[in-house]
């Protein structure tokens, strides 16, 4: 552990008593947690079984179990769980979740299978609530373990009534399907562990030591899951940051660190503030703008890599000129300093300020990436047509029977659904085979019955059809069939919208018909293809991006957990950060600590701009300079000013010095 400094080292030794880790940004908390991991397994003797580790992205788990395999041999670590909090829940669902009810091979819902259920429950309701408002609302009494029972007796207006009662049908239709949504693998487990105690002590006893990574983004229902497994003596380890707390809006909570000394007495505090990311003058601008909010730990990030560069503030007309100019700074620092475009980030507060740096990027053929972009099979159209190819090439999967009944809707609603789980359960078969059962006259009658039948005899025809003739053709005509190119014009909400989910159907079927032929020009089997696209599916969500030389648009959330080597944060202004809502809600502390985030961010440069004015509600209106500028030493910064009042000569000095650079490289070459 020489690598480690003592706080690190400190950190990693503890293991008596459950300890807090404060890891400031840049600190090297991922380190000290899979260094202490090797420490229980190579000189504790710890079994691999029984240490938990639990992070929130698949991305930090996979990135922590390859440091270990570096580190320590295949046989050390073979056994040990390193998940994210919903697949540790979902493992405790796999081996006990027949204690409360859920039968094996039970399915997940995604968040779009949810809506759309959802969605049809309301309609046999006729109810006006959207589905998303019904979403959030159910959700938020999942993570507080709150049943449909419990909402409607606390109800006290309509709109929560009404939720209550969807939350009771929605509820009922996830076990008449064997089914759970996402929030059910953290809420059914701490069910689970409290109704039965064995099961508790079981998974308790067999835990030797936790280790939890972001602690500062759990929310209540994971709190009380670690709470569950580990008893107020027992061996924890929680790594966090309060001033990174960014996630209030997906229910993080970060009292949850303050929380932890009520329930562990004897919990040991341990503070890394070395940073080894960020230059002396970053930091201290960023304590500076963090310490106007109020801490129960107490921390102030330093680093010895140097006083760095002062951080600048780019004042601009409008938010074009804004656009025009980071473009500009960044193309005179990359041909002046040779620096790569890859470098670069331009952190914003919402999505919609990236068109403008787009436009600046492209006009200068500049290469870029948007972080958080959806992925082609994250698209609603994408998801039904791949569901359908599934239930195609194997009708057991409930999950994808459930997905494509009423898309296009068929007017088989969740009353009808819920008695064909209840028969599929109490016959042991699938939802599709249940459609075919003789003895499902007995659960349903009349229109429902003649429609689950009807449904169930075209998707075998179907396939039948795909076997025997040409396989684009049948699948084409099939889509056709349910007019599914009008039911994505009926609920998309502008004709724009409809088409491009259209044109993505299109490619969508370009590609099945590329893969259905091999590369020596043979039919490959519609499963085969089905199955290369599964698979496709799974590595574009698992891939990393590979971020070439092409500067980063993202976020100030979707930053957290990175770095660059120069960053511009953009729309320094009152009502963009902070946001106008935060104002309004009186959500400040988060906004300063999205702030800190974004400056934390950076390593060697760092740049804020603001506009003058910007196009609102189509007119030109004035723009205040955000108050978290105000907070930034004054000795650590040089102020720019406005682009068109700066002196053209030292424009022109400037514009020759690129020139020169350009030729420079090109002379290398």
């Amino acid at each position: 552990m020489n690598h480690l400094n003592p706080q690190q080292r400190a950190a990693v030794l503890h293991i008596d008593t459950p300890v807090l880790v404060l890891a400031g940004a840049g600190s090297g908390k991922t380190g000290v947690i899979t260094e202490k991991i090797a420490y229980l397994l190579t000189e504790k003797r710890y079994d691999p079984r029984s240490i938990i580790a639990v992070t929130f992205t698949n991305k930090a788990a996979l990135e922590m179990r390859e440091r270990l395999n570096k580190k320590l041999n295949t046989k050390s670590v073979r056994g040990l769980s390193i998940s994210t909090f919903h697949r540790l829940g979902l493992n405790m669902l796999h081996k006990d979740g027949e204690h409360i009810g859920l039968r094996r091979g039970f399915t997940i819902m995604d968040q779009g299978d949810s809506t759309s259920a959802l969605r049809e429950i309301i309609s046999e309701q006729n109810s006006a609530m959207e589905d998303r408002t019904a979403q959030s609302i159910i959700s938020n009494w999942k993570s507080t373990f709150t049943t449909p029972e419990q909402a409607l007796l606390e109800s006290g207006d309509d709109q929560t009534r009404v939720a209550a009662l969807l939350y009771a049908d929605y509820e009922r239709l996830l076990r008449a399907c064997n089914s759970v949504d996402f929030d059910d693998l953290i809420s059914l487990p701490v069910r689970l562990m409290r109704e039965r105690p064995d099961v508790q002590k079981r998974w308790r006893d067999q835990t030797r030591h936790m280790l939890i990574d972001e602690y500062q983004d759990t929310n209540a229902a994971q709190y009380e899951l670690i709470r569950l497994l580990v008893d107020k003596f027992g061996a924890l380890t929680a790594v966090g940051d309060d001033d990174q707390s960014i996630y209030s809006w997906r229910g993080a909570r970060p009292e949850n660190m303050m929380n932890l000394q009520t329930d562990y007495p004897n919990l040991q505090v341990i503070k890394l503030e070395q940073n080894y990311r960020s230059s002396q003058r970053i930091l201290r601008c960023a304590n500076q703008v963090i310490s106007h909010n109020p801490h129960v730990f107490e921390k102030k990030l330093w680093s010895a890599l140097g006083i760095g560069d002062e951080l600048r503030i780019s004042v601009c007309r409008h938010g074009i000129d804004e656009a025009e100019w980071v473009v500009a700074e960044m193309m005179t620092q990359h041909f002046q300093k040779n620096r790569r475009f890859g470098d670069y980030a331009i952190l914003y507060r919402s999505n919609f300020q990236s068109r403008v740096f787009e436009q600046a990027l492209r006009e200068k053929q500049i290469p870029y990436a948007i972080s958080g972009g959806k992925s082609f099979f994250d698209r609603v159209e994408i998801k039904d047509m791949l569901a359908y190819l599934k239930l195609l090439v194997n009708p057991d999967d409930d999950t994808a029977f459930l997905r494509c009944i009423n898309t296009p809707r068929r007017e088989i609603g969740p009353t009808t659904l819920s008695k064909l789980g209840e028969y599929a359960r109490q016959t042991n078969s699938t939802l599709f085979d249940a459609c075919h059962s003789f003895g499902l006259s007995e659960a349903l009658s009349g229109k429902a019955l003649h429609r689950l039948q009807r449904f169930g005899n075209w998707i075998t025809l179907t396939a039948d059809n795909a076997e025997r003739g040409n396989v684009i053709d049948v699948v084409r005509s099939f889509f056709s069939d349910m007019d599914y190119t009008g039911w994505l014009e009926r609920q998309a909400d502008t004709p724009q919208q409809a088409q491009r989910a259209i044109e993505n159907t299109e490619e969508f079927l370009g590609w099945l018909s590329r893969i259905l032929v091999d590369d020596e020009g043979r039919d490959v089997p519609l499963s085969d293809a089905v199955s290369r696209l599964c698979l496709q599916d799974m590595l574009s969500r698992q891939d990393d991006e590979v971020h070439h030389d092409q500067v980063q648009l993202l976020t100030f959330h979707a930053a957290k957990g990175l770095e660059f080597p120069h960053v511009f944060m953009v729309g320094m202004e009152e009502d963009i950060l902070p946001h106008a809502n935060s104002v309004d809600d009186g959500a400040l502390e988060e906004e300063r600590r999205l702030c800190y985030v974004g400056m934390t961010r950076a390593r060697h440069s760092l740049t804020f701009t603001r506009a003058r004015a910007r196009q609102k509600y189509g007119e030109l209106l004035a723009c205040e300079p955000s108050r978290y500028l105000d907070d930034l030493p004054s000795d650590d910064v040089v102020m720019l000013g406005e682009p068109s009042l700066v002196d053209p000569g030292a424009q022109r000095i400037a514009g020759k010095q690129a020139l020169q650079g350009l030729m420079d490289m090109l002379s290398d070459d």
